[in-house]
């Protein structure tokens, strides 16, 4: 579920919202309500005693936790890259020292 936010959320936010600081926050914010969300559906199955639960009850899910801030930093990256794809198409993008605008 994270990673679907990710996808079809952090790119087009970088392009569509002038402010980078309000694309970075929606973008944290639906990001993190999907990680509630996924990592109670998680727990809850664990809980439950299903025949192939998400996690080990024995050990704490460190490989799921890197994941997951993997996929957050990703994010990001994608929101950085729609800004830097907006200002490129509408020249707004920098240019090096001597040479004209």
């Amino acid at each position: 579920m994270i990673a679907i936010i990710t996808v079809l959320s952090a790119f087009p936010l970088g392009y569509l919202v002038r402010s980078r600081l309000a694309a970075n926050t929606t973008y944290a914010v639906a990001y993190l309500w999907a990680f509630t969300f996924q990592t109670l559906y998680l727990i809850l199955d664990v809980i439950n005693d299903s025949t192939d639960p998400a996690f080990d009850k024995q050990k704490f899910p460190w490989a799921y936790g890197l994941v997951t801030v993997s996929i957050f930093a990703a994010g990001f990256g994608l929101v950085a890259l729609g800004h830097y794809v907006r200002d490129r198409r509408t020249g707004r993008g920098r240019h090096p020292v001597g040479v004209a605008a």
